[in-house]
């Protein structure tokens, strides 16, 4: 069995994270450029989905046919928001939305951090015995 198989979808998280930082930088860096459309990430609703579907299925091997329930839909994907206009030059960045965004964002990358921490020394006890 694969002892790593419960990091992957922290892997995938803060892969994610790491994504939604780069979008809502990039946001931030452009709030007065004008005609600039923001971005957002749209990573946490498809893992909310695919945990729900519950990831109980395991493969010894990767060239086995996959599960019904697995998808590529953890992948995190950008998305321009052209429905809003929050500035007269055409552009739709709210500065106050972005650092909000960017504080929750850094919080779940901080909890991710500290479950993969939390994995690893799991991991080490189980290698040491104590």
């Amino acid at each position: 069995m694969n002892v790593f198989k419960s990091i992957k979808p922290l892997e995938q998280a803060l892969n994610a994270s790491m994504v939604q930082q780069r979008t809502i930088t990039s946001n931030i860096s452009n709030v007065d450029t004008p005609n600039y459309k923001r971005q957002t990430v749209s990573f946490q609703d498809n893992l909310q989905e695919a945990m729900n579907r519950n990831f109980q299925s395991y493969k010894s091997n990767p060239k086995h046919v996959p599960f019904s329930n697995e998808t590529n839909a953890t992948k995190p994907v950008v998305r321009t928001d052209n429905n809003t206009l929050n500035n007269s030059n055409g552009n739709n960045v709210d500065m106050d939305v972005e650092m909000a965004e960017l504080a929750k964002n850094q919080l779940l990358y901080n909890a991710m951090i500290e479950k993969t921490n939390s994995q690893f020394r799991d991991l080490q006890t189980a290698i040491r015995g104590s």
